[in-house]
């Protein structure tokens, strides 16, 4: 898989709560980062992050680009409860495994 492959196969199993795909979309050595996040590991992010699917309503990529060198940027929006909202990842892939992903949150869209 390319890269892009592997950031939206990652999203897919999200959405899925397929917990094997992404487990085995994720490198050993992966480390996740967000605003609530410094670092977690492999088994901390399944644990913690993993599981918040179903808090969305809809989400849907908005764009997802390629950077070269194994890093692909990803924004993307979601429907929680509290109205519509957009987010963008840097992910760096190696070997068909994603070995990090850095998440920025964005505010509230629209009125």
């Amino acid at each position: 898989m390319t890269p892009v492959e592997v950031v939206r196969a990652s999203m897919a199993a999200y959405r899925a709560q397929d917990l094997d795909a992404a487990s085995a979309l994720l490198a050993s050595d992966y480390v996740f980062f967000s605003p609530q996040d410094a670092g977690i590991d492999k088994a901390t992010f399944l644990e913690r992050c993993f599981p918040t699917a179903d808090r969305f309503a809809e989400q849907e990529v908005v764009h997802v680009v390629d950077l070269g060198g194994g890093e692909v940027f990803l924004l993307y929006e979601y429907v929680v409860e509290s109205g519509r909202y957009r987010n963008a990842e840097v992910s760096r892939v190696r070997d068909g495994q994603l070995v990090e992903t850095q998440v920025y949150f964005g505010g509230r869209l629209g009125s």
